[in-house]
């Protein structure tokens, strides 16, 4: 019960106050305040006063000893201004705290929303095909095969860099270092695809509510920045050819290099056969004919499949691959998928080592440089142009892409075969 008494406060008063005891109240201008002892021994001061409706409520403010009574009696003469202009105090308060409460909440889920949530989120709900709850499937924004590509694409370098920062932290500098990193290591189309995407992730995040709609992309930011700068993020044509001596280099090189046992094996495929790099990381044992020497291509660039001529190198090369083949499948896999090897991988592995200054000492080349180099150097041992382009799978153009549809099988072997013993001279001189 509350003491009868209209004498003011006390600190001494305070202190003596007993578990479960009498309340004390203050007087004069600081009418209203209270102080209690719980069971507990918590000593507290309280606000109490009438609504505007006459409803009597009590609010805590504080605690005895951490809060003093000056200190109570300074924020009583808050709390009663607040009741004066007709509001509650203890209602605001509630509000404020809900607000608090709220504004936590948005911080945290801000905090958790990170970049690989939201390329998540668009893939699975806007790129990819998807399932509804009756079974009904929803055909995504790409198709299949470019549903991977962008998976990818995203994985590859945004997730990999900045998939655990908050979205709303990643900055304009972030996503320029990311896209000046993969330019770096020679993909300068890689990289465009992922200013591409990841501004189209951010896009969808604003879109959906994910992202409040006064954030601004850090992704068109850094593209401004980049066009301002001229970053070139198309692709150049190509033109690196790897000399006579160049390629004697190479093929001392590569067997010691540090590259991965897959990818040595791909080039040297490539320049025994011309083939893309990309035809061999697709190629599955099914497409190999041992007896006839030949790699059936099903699907080409030029949409035309075709029956690579395979010399006496290539078929021993091709034998020992089949024989440390744990798969009847693809003949080169990755080690984390378990399918093909994605064909990007052969230009960050030339990066890796480029990086740690293990790269053969020669001006910069691509994997798709290597192509070139076959057939430069088949007109250089005078291969006849028809046949030549025959060996790359190059379609022809116009009325004799028409009309003549002889395929050179046989010229094509033939001219391989001297290619091959070209490169055996190389590295027969070589060594």
């Amino acid at each position: 019960m509350a003491n009868g008494n209209q004498k003011a406060l006390s600190h001494q008063a305070i202190v003596k106050l007993k578990p479960n005891g009498k309340v004390l109240c203050d007087c004069n201008e600081n009418r209203g305040l209270r102080v209690e002892c719980s069971k507990t021994g918590k000593t507290r001061f309280i606000y109490r006063y009438r609504r505007t409706d006459g409803k009597l409520v009590e609010m805590t403010i504080g605690y005895f000893p951490q809060m003093q009574l000056a200190e109570a009696r300074l924020e009583l003469q808050k709390l009663k201004k607040i009741r004066e202009s007709g509001q509650c105090p203890r209602e605001l308060r509630e509000q404020q705290k809900l607000k608090e409460l709220q504004l936590k909440k948005a911080q945290e889920n801000k905090s958790n929303f990170t970049i690989k949530k939201m390329i998540d989120l668009y893939l699975t709900e806007y790129i990819q095909d998807r399932q509804t709850k009756d079974g009904k499937v929803i055909e995504g924004a790409r198709k299949p095969k470019g549903q991977n590509e962008v998976r990818r694409t995203l994985y590859a370098d945004p997730v990999k860099i900045l998939g655990n920062q908050p979205v709303t932290d990643v900055t304009r500098q972030n996503i320029i270092d990311l896209i000046k990193d993969i330019c770096e290591r020679g993909a300068n189309v890689q990289a465009g695809n992922v200013l591409r995407e990841l501004n189209a992730a951010y896009e969808y995040a604003l879109g959906t509510g994910k992202i409040d709609n006064n954030f601004i992309n850090p992704v068109i930011l850094a593209k401004n920045s980049l066009q301002i700068a001229k970053f070139k993020l198309t692709p150049k044509r190509g033109t690196r050819v790897l000399s006579e001596l160049e390629l004697k280099q190479f093929l001392k090189w590569l067997p010691i290099c540090k590259l991965p046992d897959k990818a040595k094996h791909i080039f040297l495929l490539t320049l025994y056969t011309g083939c893309r790099t990309g035809e061999w990381c697709n190629a599955k044992w099914e497409d190999i004919n041992f007896e006839k020497r030949t790699f059936h291509i099903k699907f080409t660039k030029t949409e035309t499949e075709r029956y690579v001529q395979l010399t006496k190198t290539a078929i021993n090369l091709l034998k020992c691959i089949k024989e440390k083949s744990s798969t009847d499948d693809y003949l080169f896999t990755s080690n984390y998928t378990g399918k093909a090897l994605n064909q990007k991988k052969l230009t960050e592995y030339t990066w890796l080592l480029r990086r740690h200054n293990e790269m053969l000492n020669i001006p910069r080349w691509t994997p798709h440089d290597l192509r070139r180099t076959v057939r430069t150097g088949l007109s250089r041992l005078r291969c006849p142009n028809e046949v030549a382009e025959a060996i790359l799978g190059h379609s022809r153009k116009g009325i004799e892409g028409t009309y003549d549809l002889y395929r050179y099988d046989d010229e094509c072997r033939e001219w391989l075969e001297k290619w091959d013993n070209y490169l055996d001279e190389l590295q027969q001189n070589s060594k």
